[in-house]
């Protein structure tokens, strides 16, 4: 098999921020390599629990191998967006220590060629982290009208020309359909002006579109939402997220769930239910210098933190 690489953004602040201890359970909604996962199982023995959720197969084959000495931990394989059904089946009713989330696609997604998740290696328009899926880049791509492409690029990827390169492409593929990750790349180039900067010119329209093939910040919200009902109380939920709109979404989330009062200003009484949540760290945490020099991607990761204090 391939050697499965993957970075593990992060773990030591990560897995720290879930304040482990034995005897409770645990949830990894994204195995990746295991990394986390192996540093949480080491920290939980000997009568602790890990649930561990992937849905790629190439993740999971080598985290097993990785992991294979413990004898607490359960792989799932399927998406964390099932996690309250998941629970249910495993007979589990509390995740009594804690949940983390790392909402980054792994090295080796994006480095293996025929995923079709980077710009710097031609490969079929693909994106789909879930390899059973049917929907990816390639229909985005060649089926969406020029309104949702704008729209896709403008909110996903927060693209200034946005409406240049939806019109380029719908004007392309009425000649042929784009194919490659390649021709969409070039097209992204010759359709914007030349500007330097650090950062290819094809990258925000590429993450808006694995945005989109994934249902990447629906799948988040509705998540977070169903995790808060799992947690026991005391239990601690922990979100690395790598780009700005995922961690805004968990910054609302948690500050929401985490104040006493959301009456309006007319309101003379207060009926609101006491918060769910407790911030452990109001600023996110952000890579050392040192990570950041080793894995470069690792200086957009940013992780928040919150306790459950619902009884």
């Amino acid at each position: 098999m391939e050697e499965f690489k993957h970075y593990t953004v992060m773990k030591n602040e990560a897995v720290d921020a879930l304040e482990c201890s034995d005897g409770k359970i645990y949830v990894d909604c994204t195995l990746g390599g295991g990394g986390h996962s192996g540093l949480i199982l080491s920290r939980i023995q000997p009568d602790g629990r890990l649930i561990a959720f992937d849905v790629d197969q190439d993740a999971i084959s080598a985290a097993s191998e990785r992991l294979k000495d413990y004898k607490n931990l359960t792989i799932v394989q399927d998406s964390y967006t099932n996690i309250k059904k998941v629970l249910q089946n495993l007979g589990i009713e509390k995740i009594t220590g804690g949940v983390l989330f790392d909402l980054g696609a792994s090295y080796h997604q994006f480095d293996k060629a025929e995923r079709g998740f980077s710009f710097s290696k031609d490969a079929p328009l693909d994106m789909r982290f879930n390899q059973d899926a049917d929907f990816s880049a390639y229909d985005v791509v060649n089926d969406y009208p020029e309104s949702e492409l704008v729209r896709i690029f403008s909110e996903y990827g927060e693209e200034r020309f946005s409406k240049r390169i939806a019109k380029a492409i719908v004007e392309a593929r009425k000649l042929k359909k784009l194919e490659t990750t390649g021709e969409l790349a070039d097209l992204i180039i010759h359709s914007t002006p030349h500007i330097k900067s650090s950062i290819h010119p094809a990258t925000r329209v590429f993450q808006a579109i694995r945005i989109e093939v994934n249902h990447e910040l629906t799948n988040v919200k509705n998540t977070l939402n169903d995790v808060l009902d799992l947690l026991d109380f005391g239990a601690i939920i922990s979100v690395i997220s790598f780009h700005s709109l995922e961690d805004r979404l968990v910054k609302h989330l948690f500050k929401y769930h985490s104040q006493k009062c959301h009456c309006g200003k007319n309101e003379m009484i207060c009926h609101c239910p006491p918060p769910i949540l407790e911030l452990i760290n109001k600023k996110p945490i952000i890579a050392s210098d040192e990570e950041i020099k080793e894995n470069p991607p690792s200086r957009s990761a940013k992780l928040r933190t919150a306790r459950c204090i619902r009884r």
